[in-house]
């Protein structure tokens, strides 16, 4: 997802660059919500795992 993420945002950088300031402005907003999702979700991964109780995978 973070790919995606820096994928859009360069995308809004040579949008803007070239003169399409709409499609750029579009692009910078899939790039934020995106960015904003992928931060949640690894906000979520790291609270679940600091949950005591469950016991951690062993590595092999």
């Amino acid at each position: 997802m973070l790919y995606w993420t820096l994928c859009f945002a360069a995308f809004a950088v040579l949008a803007g660059a070239l003169g399409f300031f709409a499609l750029a402005g579009i692009a910078a907003a899939m790039a934020k919500v995106l960015f904003l999702v992928f931060a949640a979700l690894l906000l979520i991964s790291f609270l679940i795992q600091a949950l005591p109780g469950r016991p951690r995978p062993r590595q092999p």
